[in-house]
């Protein structure tokens, strides 16, 4: 016969065994896929935007002054300089939700390769 410690001792084994033997949820591929397209497409409109907006100006102070295409490149320039500039907040923005969510033990949004089956 066991002992009353070698019995605790087993079903806390078996309790122990069941539990990683349960199924676990696991996030789709596809969705980790979209959140990342998602921050990839919000950082090139971020850019993209600042370029136009920056070129309209310019174009419509050339227009109204009747100058050479002067204030169009400097304006172009700047809209270039102040997207860049969107861009890297945004990305800070999304490297501090990274770490924070690090931190709280949730896994990273789209950081996991997890695959629901093969072939996904």
């Amino acid at each position: 016969m066991t002992d009353p410690d070698e019995r605790a001792k087993l079903r806390d084994l078996e309790d122990r065994i069941n539990a990683l033997k349960a199924p676990k949820e696991v996030k789709a591929h596809t969705d980790e896929h979209y959140s990342q397209a998602h921050l990839a497409w919000r950082m090139v409109i971020e850019l993209v935007a600042g370029l136009l907006i920056g070129f309209g100006i310019g174009y419509g102070l050339d227009h109204l002054l009747g100058t050479l295409p002067i204030f169009l490149v400097l304006f172009t320039l700047l809209g270039l300089a102040a997207g860049i500039k969107v861009m890297i907040r945004s990305a800070q923005e999304i490297q501090q939700t990274t770490e924070a969510e690090e931190a709280a033990g949730k896994p990273p949004p789209g950081g996991s390769d997890v695959r629901v089956k093969d072939g996904d």
